[in-house]
C-alpha cells in the first residue's frame, strides 16, 4: 500500500504550477546534488536498493528535498505517507502510527513517513517520533529549510543521517528551465517562445539556486507575454524585470542564514576587510534586515575587537545608530557604510573583551567580595566610626594624580585583568600603565 499521491493527482495538469507539473519522476531526470545523489553514491544505493534508513534532507527553498522523497515514494516498496509539519499535528501523527504498526505486524511491510518542514514540530512535539523511529516502525525522512541542530532534537539526529542539500548551481538551473521550455506534455512546450541565452541566464541569476522560483518566473513570463503575427512570444530581460518587478534577496531574519550573515560581518571587519563589510551591510540592508539591528551589532564591536585601540571607534558607531533613528531607511545606509568600513580599518584589540571574562569569573567563583573599606564611601559619623574611607589618599593630591592604595578586595590582591596590546591607542595606554608602575616599585 502506497498512500503517496504525486502526479496522478494532475491527470489534466489545468491550474497546477509549472514548478509542480515538471518535478522529475526518475532518480536520472534529478538534477543537482551530485555529491549526495550522484551514480554510486550511499544515498542513492539505498534509494535503489530499496534499503533506505531515517534520514533528513536539509536545503534551501527549491533544492530539490520533496522532488527526492516523491521519486522515493515512487521506487519503494514500503507504505510511503507524505506528512506537512505546517498542516497536520500529532493526532494526525498517532493514526499514521497505528496504521504503520498494523502493517508493520500483519504484512510485514515497512512505512516511510516523509515529514515535510520538520522544524515546525517543536521539541516535545518531535518526541513522538522518536520511539517509531527506534524500533522501526517507521523510516522518517524529514525535509527543512533550517539548520537541524538547532531544530530537530539530538535523540532524533542521532537515529536520522542528515543530508545537506546545496542551492542548484546556474547550470542545473539552466537545463532545468530549458526542459520545461521544450516539454510539451507538462511544460511549456506548446507555446512558441523566443528566449535568448542572456534573458535565461537571468532569470537564473534572480532565482538564486531555487528552481521553484525560477520556473514560476518563466512560466508568467510565457502566459502574461502576448504572441505576435507569427505566435511568437518574445521574452527579453525587459519582460523579466517587468513580471519580477524587484528582486527579493533570500533572508530569514530569525533563521540561520541571518546568524551566518552577522557573523560574516562581524569576521570581516575583525580580519579588517572594509570591501566584506560593505558587502554584507548591503546584503542585510537590500534584505530588510532592521538597520538597527545592524547598528547594535557595530556598537558591539566597536568595544569587543577594537577596544581602547581606537576610544573613537565606539562614538563613530554610536553616531551611526544616532543617524539611523534620526534619518532612517534608505537615507541612513551610508551612515552604517561608514561605521563598518571605520571599524574594519581601525586598529584591532580584545583586550577589553577578555578583562571582563577574567572578572566575570572571579565574580561567578567568588561571589559579591566586599568592597575595602579604604575605598568606602563615609556620609554619616557612623559609617566614619566603623573605618569607611580611612587612610584613603586623594590621588589629585598627589604628584601625577597618582597614588597606590588597595581597590579590589584582599581576595584579588594583585590581580590583573586588563592587558592593553601594543596595537593603536593601546600601546601609549599601555606605556603609561607601565610607567606608573615603574615608579611606584622604585619608590616602594
Amino acid at each position: 500500500m502506497n498512500l503517496f499521491t504525486g502526479y496522478e493527482q494532475y491527470e489534466n495538469y489545468q491550474g497546477t504550477p509549472l514548478a509542480e507539473r515538471v518535478r522529475p519522476e526518475k532518480l536520472e531526470d534529478f538534477l543537482g546534488q551530485e555529491k549526495i545523489i550522484g551514480p554510486g553514491k550511499p544515498l542513492r544505493l539505498a534509494i535503489e536498493n530499496d534499503e533506505l534508513q531515517s534520514i533528513i534532507l536539509w536545503g534551501p527553498p527549491g533544492s530539490g528535498k520533496t522532488t527526492l522523497a516523491r521519486i522515493i515514494a515512487r521506487m519503494t516498496k514500503a507504505q510511503f505517507i507524505p506528512f506537512s509539519a505546517a498542516i497536520s499535528g500529532v493526532p494526525t501523527l498517532k493514526k499514521i502510527i497505528k496504521e504503520a504498526l498494523s502493517q508493520r505486524k500483519y504484512h510485514h511491510q515497512k512505512t516511510i513517513l516523509f515529514v515535510d518542514e520538520i522544524h515546525r514540530f517543536n521539541k516535545s512535539q518531535q518526541d513522538a517520533f522518536l520511539p517509531y523511529v527506534e524500533d522501526g516502525t517507521i523510516i522518517l525522512i524529514g525535509a527543512t529549510t533550517e539548520n537541524p541542530s538547532f531544530e530537530v532534537i539530538s535523540p532524533l539526529l542521532s537515529r536520522a543521517t542528515v543530508y545537506v542539500l546545496e542551492p542548484l548551481s546556474i547550470s542545473d538551473l539552466r537545463k532545468i528551465l530549458e526542459r520545461a521550455l521544450k516539454d510539451q506534455e507538462k511544460g511549456l512546450g506548446k507555446y512558441q517562445v523566443n528566449l535568448e541565452p542572456e534573458t535565461l541566464d537571468f532569470i537564473v541569476e534572480l532565482a538564486y539556486g531555487d528552481a521553484r522560483i525560477a520556473l514560476n518566473i518563466l512560466e508568467f513570463a510565457v502566459i502574461t507575454t502576448k504572441p505576435d503575427k507569427q505566435k511568437i512570444r518574445n521574452i527579453d530581460i525587459k519582460v523579466i524585470e517587468e513580471v519580477v518587478q524587484k528582486r527579493c534577496l533570500r533572508y530569514d531574519k530569525t533563521g540561520e542564514e541571518h546568524y551566518n550573515i552577522i557573523s560574516a560581518l562581524h569576521k570581516s571587519m575583525r580580519d579588517s576587510d572594509p570591501d566584506a563589510a560593505i558587502y554584507w551591510v548591503a546584503r542585510m540592508l537590500e534584505a530588510g534586515e532592521n538597520p538597527l539591528y545592524i547598528a547594535r551589532r557595530l556598537v558591539r564591536f566597536a568595544s569587543e575587537d577594537i577596544g581602547n585601540a581606537d576610544p573613537q571607534a565606539l562614538q563613530i558607531a554610536v553616531s551611526a545608530m544616532q543617524a539611523v533613528h534620526f534619518l532612517g531607511m534608505p537615507e541612513a545606509n551610508l551612515a552604517l557604510i561608514q561605521a563598518a568600513t571605520y571599524l574594519a580599518a581601525a586598529p584591532k584589540s580584545n583586550s577589553l573583551y577578555k578583562g571582563y571574562q577574567l572578572a566575570q569569573e572571579d565574580v561567578k567563583k567568588l561571589g559579591p567580595l566586599p568592597v575595602p573599606l579604604v575605598i568606602r564611601n563615609a556620609p554619616t559619623s557612623l559609617m566614619k566610626d566603623l573605618g569607611y574611607g580611612a587612610g584613603y589618599k586623594y590621588a589629585h593630591h598627589f604628584r601625577g594624580g597618582y597614588v597606590v592604595q588597595e581597590h579590589l578586595p584582599k581576595e584579588l590582591k594583585g590581580k590583573q585583568y586588563y592587558f592593553p596590546t601594543d596595537r593603536g591607542l593601546e600601546r601609549e595606554i599601555k606605556q603609561r600603565l607601565e610607567s606608573l608602575k615603574k615608579k611606584y616599585n622604585k619608590n616602594k
